[in-house]
């Protein structure tokens, strides 16, 4: 694949870059050239003198961009566009609220708002978009989440799943990652909650109430079900800190 390499100039070629700003400049290329992700990066020396910027520098950026997912580095083959995931956010709201107790609820609040008024925004769209297969599969999970509940066992992969399935009608790559993502941070800060087997029970409840509108397409059900799924978490959120 070819593509078209913008060099800098000789003058800001001539200074010292921080490994940083050449990343920054490395992101600039990629929009420049309109890349995408999986496609192919120019060679080490060919974006050294696209960004004005030493072999060293360039490595160190690479580094930097790779941890962030912006590019993927395939040993042998050469530098590529990374899946431009979330990856990188997760780790960022995790490592922030598992610091300290303090942000450890205050994350929580944070993505439980973020969640709720991401599905209860897009109630009228997801209503609209499922199908019947898509609706059967979420209420094939609302059943697990009941039997574990009931075995005394948790639920986690299939609330994970539940909540993902919910957005894949939207054909939405963003909100698909973004939900993934909180909920991922959810489920690492959550456990700092206690919680109760009615708490529990009352999860269940509000999965299987979801599914039900669902299947009547009751945005006004669909939307305090959705409320009801948050109601224990943000009652235990006041229980244990007040927020």
């Amino acid at each position: 694949m070819s593509t078209v390499i913008d060099p800098i100039s000789r003058s800001a070629r001539s200074a010292q870059l921080r490994p940083r700003e050449v990343a920054e400049r490395i992101k600039q290329y990629i929009l420049q050239n309109r890349l995408k992700p999986g496609d192919a990066l120019p060679t080490e020396l060919e974006l050294c003198a696209a960004v004005g910027a030493s072999r060293s520098s360039v490595r160190e950026a690479i580094r930097i961009l790779t941890a962030l997912d912006i590019v993927e580095v395939r040993h042998g083959y050469g530098t590529y566009v990374g899946r431009l995931s979330l990856a990188a956010l997760v780790e960022s709201l995790t490592f922030r609220g598992l610091l300290s107790r303090d942000d450890d609820f205050r994350v929580l609040a944070e993505l439980i708002e973020v969640r709720q008024t991401l599905e209860q925004g897009l109630a009228a769209a997801i209503t609209s978009a499922l199908d019947q297969d898509l609706h059967q599969e979420l209420g094939r999970l609302a059943d697990q989440m009941d039997e574990r509940a009931r075995a005394g066992q948790t639920f986690i992969e299939q609330d994970r799943e539940f909540h993902l399935l919910l957005m894949k009608p939207l054909g939405n790559e963003l909100v698909a990652q973004l939900t993934a993502a909180f909920w991922d941070v959810h489920a690492i800060v959550a456990p700092a909650l206690h919680t109760t087997p009615a708490s529990v029970r009352e999860t269940v409840a509000a999965h299987h109430a979801i599914v039900e509108a669902l299947f009547t397409r009751d945005l006004d059900r669909f939307t305090e079900a959705i409320a009801a799924h948050y109601a224990p978490v943000r009652r235990h959120l006041k229980e244990n800190r007040g927020l």
